[in-house]
């Protein structure tokens, strides 16, 4: 279920993606991840983390890409060629 958020003087939610969960965190985690990166707050803690994964994830599947070369087209010697033009 979202949670509407109406911060003072705004009319609209501007949070309308954000849903409240109730969630079991380890507090040894919790603590941790909140000195290596200077998070605040619990909230800052746990989005940094899930944001932190989300674009390790990324990147290691864009090194995939990158490796197998799979709908790149740098080995295109003729492309290669006329883009140094």
């Amino acid at each position: 279920m979202a949670v509407r958020v109406y911060p003072a003087g705004h009319s609209e939610d501007i949070l309308s993606l954000m849903t409240k969960r109730l969630i079991d965190i380890d507090d040894d985690l919790l603590k941790e991840v909140r000195s290596l990166t200077g998070a605040a707050t619990m909230k800052e803690a746990v989005n940094g983390a899930l944001r932190h994964v989300v674009d390790f994830e990324l990147r290691v599947r864009h090194v995939q890409r990158l490796r197998s070369m799979e709908g790149i087209d740098l080995d295109d010697d003729e492309l290669m060629r006329d883009s140094w033009r």
